[in-house]
């Protein structure tokens, strides 16, 4: 849980991520601050340590895309299948196992990583993107729905 393309171990503020991707900022500074965000967010010793490492060889300014490919690999290996879930307002934790739920059930896959997302334009209920390259894509908002009535109403 401690690398994943989410918080916590993202620098909070852009200016925290300029200043650990910044070249000529002193080793010993981005370790600092590394160490205590590891410390407030309570990182395992590898994670702190991979984190050094990579402060270590100059490539601190790649944690992004180290941590979205770390994920796709793990993902992979565990028969994983992400979905985003985009919906009007925050989902309670029992609506997103339930979409969790008839994802994998439609997917087949062992185990379903839901990464929710709040968009108020959708006016109401949510979207479901899964599948490789967001390929699979349910719609059941409001916005949809008054998008589907407005092609249809053109089409008729």
């Amino acid at each position: 849980g401690d690398i994943e393309p989410t918080p916590p171990y993202r620098a909070p503020t852009p200016a925290m991520s300029t200043f650990l991707a910044n070249p000529t900022m002193e080793p010993k500074k981005k370790k600092d601050v590394l160490a205590k965000l590891g410390k407030e967010a309570s990182f395992h010793p590898f994670t702190s340590n991979f984190l050094n490492l990579l402060v270590d060889k100059s490539r601190i300014g790649q944690l992004d895309a180290i941590a979205e490919e770390f994920e796709a690999l793990y993902c992979a290996s565990t028969d994983t299948q992400v979905a985003t879930v985009t919906s009007a307002v925050k989902l309670e934790n029992e609506q997103q196992f339930m979409i969790a739920k008839k994802i994998q059930e439609m997917t087949g896959a062992k185990n379903i990583k839901l990464k929710p997302e709040v968009d108020p334009s959708l006016l109401g209920g949510f979207v479901v993107t899964y599948g490789k390259d967001g390929s699979g894509y349910i719609d059941m908002s409001v916005a949809g729905q008054v998008r589907q009535l407005k092609n249809d109403i053109v089409v008729a």
